[in-house]
């Protein structure tokens, strides 16, 4: 098909789920969407539980609540293509819409690799320096990270999508996932996609490459400062304190990998294996964190089962 005709001008893309499976959408959608749901109800349990127990008001909870949004922003960005392939089976998708999904799926993922940084840096200054982390970490200190946070993943991402709105493409171009990603759409020019595959290289690299190498740096550090404690009583407490926060690292970061090494060695394997890992990738953070945080997270645990208590009476 020319891309030279009228309609290319204005080109659509059609979403991908299971192929060769979609007579059982309905029934493939109920984890996925049990999986939603449970995520948005924990992230929310979560942002709810920090808001009104002032007792949480500290740094630590100021940074939890950042995931947590950035989770629900995820969930809430990816959720409408995921209802519209698996529950209407309407695969279509104009090329600007394509491109805002992109744009806040990659924005909210370097917002929540940047904020797993964040939440290292405050475990280190909580173990480093017990007696100064409230006056290190102040509010205004916070509300800095949290939009220095924000800014960069908004200016990294944007010129990504500017490069891809100037490329050419097929009138119909058929996407690999249930929801819109930079690499895949660039795989649908008939342009030269250099200047965009290097821009998308950079960001990566420029964001999680480079939060990847920080939060490594951060756990040395971490590590360095819990064995000159002297007592192992202590060592072992200061250490529990980052379980949850090592958890939230595994979680974010395994399936990225994993998509990763899929895409790049697996074109021989299934495509229901290539969306599978693709949903996992976007899925199971969201479902994760908040759960992982109330189940290890004693303040969080008590709090909400102090919330159902009070219900129950």
């Amino acid at each position: 098909m020319s891309v030279f005709n009228d309609s290319a001008l204005y080109p659509h893309f059609l979403l991908t789920g299971f192929s060769g499976l979609e007579n059982r959408y309905g029934l493939i959608s109920l984890p996925l969407f049990l999986v939603y749901g449970t995520s948005v109800a924990g992230n929310i349990t979560i942002l709810f539980i920090i808001r009104t127990e002032p007792l949480l008001h500290q740094p630590m909870y100021y940074f939890l609540s950042m995931l947590a949004l950035t989770d629900l922003g995820l969930s809430t960005t990816t959720l409408p293509t995921m209802l519209s392939v698996f529950w209407f089976h309407a695969r279509d998708i104009p090329f600007n819409a394509c491109l805002v999904q992109m744009y806040f799926i990659h924005v909210f993922s370097i917002i929540e690799s940047a904020v797993l940084l964040a939440m290292a840096f405050d475990r280190f200054v909580a173990i480093r320096e017990p007696l100064r982390y409230a006056t290190i970490l102040t509010h205004g200190v916070i509300t800095g990270i949290g939009l220095a946070i924000a800014g960069r993943a908004l200016a990294l991402v944007f010129p990504a999508s500017f490069l891809l709105k100037r490329l050419q493409y097929h009138a119909v171009n058929i996407l690999s996932y249930p929801f819109c990603l930079h690499q895949d759409l660039i795989k649908t020019t008939v342009s030269s996609r250099r200047v965009s595959s290097i821009y998308g290289l950079m960001v990566v690299i420029c964001s999680m490459g480079l939060d990847s190498v920080l939060l490594l740096l951060s756990y040395l550090l971490i590590l360095s400062t819990v064995l000159s404690i002297a007592s192992k009583t202590e060592r072992v407490k200061a250490l529990n304190t980052c379980i949850s926060h090592i958890c939230a690292v595994l979680t974010f970061y395994t399936p990225m990998i994993g998509l990763s090494m899929i895409r790049r060695y697996g074109q021989n394997a299934s495509p229901i294996i290539h969306v599978l890992m693709a949903n996992v990738y976007l899925l199971v953070p969201p479902l994760m964190n908040p759960i992982v945080y109330s189940v290890k997270t004693k303040q969080i645990r008590d709090r909400i089962l102090k919330k159902f208590k009070k219900q129950k009476v």
